[in-house]
């Protein structure tokens, strides 16, 4: 596209392509092949550098900076003529090494082009500040135009989504992947926002309105507020980090015309419901409603404005510096509306909400000469009873002594405190899940018209792979997912396009690219694996930490090199054991897996929420089955067992992207 081509795209077109200009003064520039190279370096993985000698296989090499080092020639690499820099598709480059990557990418962040296309990919480095590239006129320059024709942007991976579903009538998939805070959210709402706006029903004054609700295309787009309220959390990393995967089909018909949606979602992370990191926060929704800019929910939900009055959602950081809560209830409460949710169920979802944050105030003490606890005062559990539906004295006796089945008779069961708080905790988040779920279920009931479907474009938006300071079970959960993914995607993507290869005729040496990541997939799933041991642990009611550390080590340190024993640093959280991960070693800390992995619920309180008055709360459990005595295993590992097998059915039945 010529300069004057560019002009469509508006302001966006600095941020998308450099001038012709800049492009001629590139190619101008003096350049000597021979004598241009990327060094290695200590702090900066690389620098760019000038061949000054040649002593044997030794070469003395002047770095930017005046500074002259000695280095080997295996370790230096060619620099691509001044032509290719800030080139948009990097399988182009001359030279393609790891430095030229590097640079190409690191030049192009510098002038705010954050696209970059590397053969089939698209690589997006997050800028950290919204850029004018997602107007309405840069939409409408993509649409229609193949790859080749403008500058890399999701949107022309979306449009060329859409005209291959168009062209090839098949179904297609684009995946969204990247470690934690890469931009992976944003970029799936972009691709969302591309389709609502290029395939939408047509011309609006025809389009069915009921009351209260939006269109087809405005309820796509207001699911992402809502999910991300009760989805998203900030993490050590990410100020807007989706705590839960994600995978949306949008359905078109025959013409190419939106039709419907749904979305699949998959291993929301529990956990932060009721425990946060210093540097961390819990889930959007709660410090949206603390920040009263609607006084009636305070009110509703029987609360007040200040989070440190809530336990569970306080032992981390309350405020996000990038995020102002007070707009974003407004963006959230209008979304429940236009998403269809009636009166009833929007106060479901609010008093269930506070009913989470107020569990965590309920107090019990132990009675006098007797493991049993008793509780410390009712003011609480009243509150959480009005919320809930219940009854205030059965709430608290249901907790304090649940009635456990025993072969074929009921029997009631005494309670220490700290059962009764574990309890409070399981039901929370419990609680908490299963209104999530919900709104997903209620969401693509929604999204579901009668309008006939002919093909669909998936995106999925994977939990991206976490090395933190401290890492915990959802850690090794969502990078064990993301390590599935990858490898499915690695043969997808690599081995299906060696066969492709042999086809041509091409002499081609096989590689799997699949069984650099089995090692590590195999250490934690299969039989005696990681999830294998904690499954067994959490069997035996002696069981501790130490236990289940003790049975790692036994079966795998010292056997298996991808399983190492982390080594301590000063000032650094400790660490039980390292696993040796495709994207980088990462040391776990085992407290509070064998509770986090049962999350067993009391039975007598589920049975009290079952009867509940509350319509929403009794919906949700429902379908509950009783534990009959057994302890009962949250879906953590299960869930991401079945996310492997759905993924490998819901991709394969698509063309990637």
């Amino acid at each position: 596209m010529s300069d004057a081509d560019m002009e469509t795209f508006g302001v966006a077109a600095a941020y998308l392509r450099k001038s012709e200009r800049e492009r001629i003064a590139a190619q101008n520039t003096p350049f000597d092949a021979k004598t241009a190279v990327f060094v290695p370096d200590p702090k900066q993985e690389y620098v760019k550098g000038k061949i000054k000698g040649l002593d044997g296989s030794t070469l003395t090499v002047e770095v930017e900076g005046g500074k002259v080092i000695s280095v080997h020639a295996d370790d230096v690499r060619p620099m691509n003529p001044p032509k290719f820099d800030k080139i948009e598709d990097m399988a182009l480059l001359t030279h393609l090494h790891e430095p030229a990557v590097l640079f190409n990418l690191k030049e192009r962040y510098a002038a705010w082009m954050i696209y970059t296309y590397s053969g089939l990919f698209c690589v997006t480095v997050n800028p950290y500040k919204w850029l004018p590239v997602y107007n309405p006129e840069v939409v409408a320059g993509y649409r229609g135009k193949k790859r080749q024709e403008s500058p890399p942007h999701i949107f022309s991976i979306s449009d060329n989504a859409y005209q291959y579903m168009l062209t090839d009538r098949e179904n297609q998939s684009i995946l969204i992947t990247g470690e934690s805070g890469a931009g992976k959210t944003v970029n799936t709402k972009r691709v969302i926002q591309y389709f609502a706006t290029i395939a939408s029903l047509g011309d609006s004054s025809k389009k069915e309105q009921l009351p209260n609700k939006g269109t087809l295309e405005d309820q796509i787009i207001q699911a992402n507020p809502l999910l991300e309220a009760f989805g998203n959390a900030k993490t050590v990393r990410n100020d807007n980090s989706s705590r839960f995967g994600k995978f949306i089909r949008i359905h078109f018909g025959t013409k190419g015309k939106l039709a419907s949606a749904d979305i699949e979602t998959y291993l929301l992370e529990k956990s932060r419901v009721t425990f946060q990191l210093p540097a961390e926060r819990s889930y959007h929704i709660f410090y949206q409603i603390l920040s009263n800019k609607k006084p009636e929910l305070i009110e509703m939900m029987l609360i007040t404005s200040n989070p440190y009055d809530y336990p569970f959602i306080s032992q981390g950081e309350i405020t996000v510096q990038s995020i102002d809560d007070t707009e974003e209830l407004m963006a959230t409460d209008s979304a429940i509306g236009i998403l269809g949710f009636n009166t009833e169920e929007k106060v479901g979802i609010y008093k269930l909400t506070g009913a989470v944050m107020h569990n965590g105030n309920m107090k019990f003490k132990q009675k006098q000469r007797e493991e049993q606890a008793e509780p410390d005062g009712t003011e609480v559990a009243d509150k959480v009873a009005y919320l809930m539906g219940l009854n205030s004295a059965d709430l608290l006796k249901a907790l304090c002594y649940p009635r456990v089945k025993v072969g074929n008779e009921y029997v009631t069961k005494g309670q220490t405190p700290q059962q009764v708080n574990n309890s409070m905790g399981a039901l929370s988040k419990a609680v908490y899940e299963k209104l999530f779920l919900w709104m997903v279920t209620r969401i693509n009931q929604q999204l579901d018209t009668k309008l006939p479907r002919q093909h669909f474009i998936g995106v999925l938006d994977i939990a991206g792979f976490e090395i933190f300071e401290m890492n915990s079970l959802e850690q090794i959960c969502i990078n064990f997912t993301n390590e599935k993914l990858q490898q499915f995607f690695n043969h997808h993507m690599f081995v299906l396009e060696q066969e492709e290869y042999k086809k041509e005729g091409i002499v081609w040496e096989f590689i799997d690219f699949g069984m650099d990541l089995a090692a590590c997939i195999e250490l934690i799933e299969k039989p005696m694996g990681i999830f294998s041991i904690l499954e067994e642990e959490c069997m035996f009611p002696k069981a501790t930490d130490g236990s289940f550390k003790n049975k790692l080590y036994d079966q795998h340190l010292g056997k298996n090199s991808i399983f190492q024993k982390p080594k301590p640093s000063k000032g650094k959280t400790e660490a039980h054991f390292s696993l040796v991960h495709y994207a980088g070693t990462v040391d776990y800390n085992i407290s509070g897996w064998l509770e986090k992995n049962k999350d067993p619920l009391n039975d007598t309180v589920v049975q009290l929420y079952q009867k509940s008055s509350l319509k929403l709360l009794s919906f949700l459990f429902a379908t509950y089955a009783s534990a009959d005595g057994r302890l009962f295993f949250s879906s953590s590992v299960l869930s991401l067992l079945l996310l492997s097998a759905h993924l490998i059915i819901s991709f394969s039945q698509s063309r990637w992207k």
